[in-house]
């Protein structure tokens, strides 16, 4: 069998879970993890076919996903977020490859996103050429990491070619909000793991990731919306490393 389950993370997401869902009538089953809304999310999920389940993130996303696996019923799992968007050439690209899965031993399916940013789409920089393993099969493996968190499967791989499309970030402001969240998480993990800075790191770092994304990347060719998510990305860097130093400060 290669049936398909899709499991999507969420939390008030309601002005994007409807045109994420709208690209799923392919899929066989479709499973909503709702960390909680406060908005109409789960309503409109609901409404639209989609299995929901209430669990608290905990900040822990690997463990969000890895409780959106257990509850997939199918052979193959894909792993969205409510802003992004599998286009028709994508979908019929993984039902094609999964057929074949089997035939060729492949365990896993790494997918490009490509990024909407201030409506124009990114091609260089941070997020030019970026391949998250996305699609697997549901037994090869668990999600570690509580962000920026890697599926670790078992088994061989292979990258797709057509893209999934993400639109995130439609303002400033939840680039902030979004980034204050995350860099947050980020810097107590490395604090759990015994990880320490120091303010040269704070300032060097942020530097040497701008200069990396705009100009070895070609952020540039993207124009000012490459210059912004440069200077964005590096910001969200000094975050990390400047939380994580006063975390070190407060346990010293």
């Amino acid at each position: 069998m290669n049936k398909i389950s899709v499991v999507i993370l969420v939390k008030n997401e309601q002005a994007n879970i409807k045109n994420c869902l709208s690209r799923l009538d392919w899929c066989d089953e479709v499973l909503v993890i709702d960390d909680n809304s406060t908005d109409k999310t789960r309503e409109i999920a609901k409404n639209l076919g989609a299995k929901v389940y209430q669990h608290f993130l905990e900040n822990d996303f690997s463990k969000q996903k890895n409780f959106g696996l257990q509850k997939a019923e199918n052979d193959w799992v894909l792993f969205l977020d409510a802003d992004e968007r599998v286009t028709e050439s994508l979908e019929q690209e993984i039902l094609q490859e999964i057929q074949k899965a089997n035939k060729n031993n492949i365990a896993g399916f790494y997918i490009q996103r490509k990024d909407y940013f201030w409506g124009k789409w990114l091609n260089f920089g941070e997020v030019g050429k970026i391949y998250f393993l996305r699609l697997a099969k549901k037994q090869s493996g668990l999600w570690h990491g509580p962000v920026h968190e890697i599926w670790q499967i078992k088994g061989r791989t292979k990258k797709l070619k057509n893209p999934l499309l993400h639109l995130p970030h439609s303002t400033v402001g939840e680039f902030l909000g979004d980034s204050n969240f995350y860099t947050t998480i980020r810097s107590r993990e490395l604090y759990s793991s015994g990880k320490k800075t120091n303010v040269w790191q704070i300032i060097a770092y942020p530097v040497g990731k701008f200069f990396l994304n705009y100009f070895l990347r070609l952020g540039f060719l993207d124009g000012v919306r490459g210059l912004l998510l440069a200077f964005f990305m590096s910001f969200h860097s000094f975050m990390v490393r400047g939380k994580l130093y006063l975390l070190t400060r407060e346990h010293a």
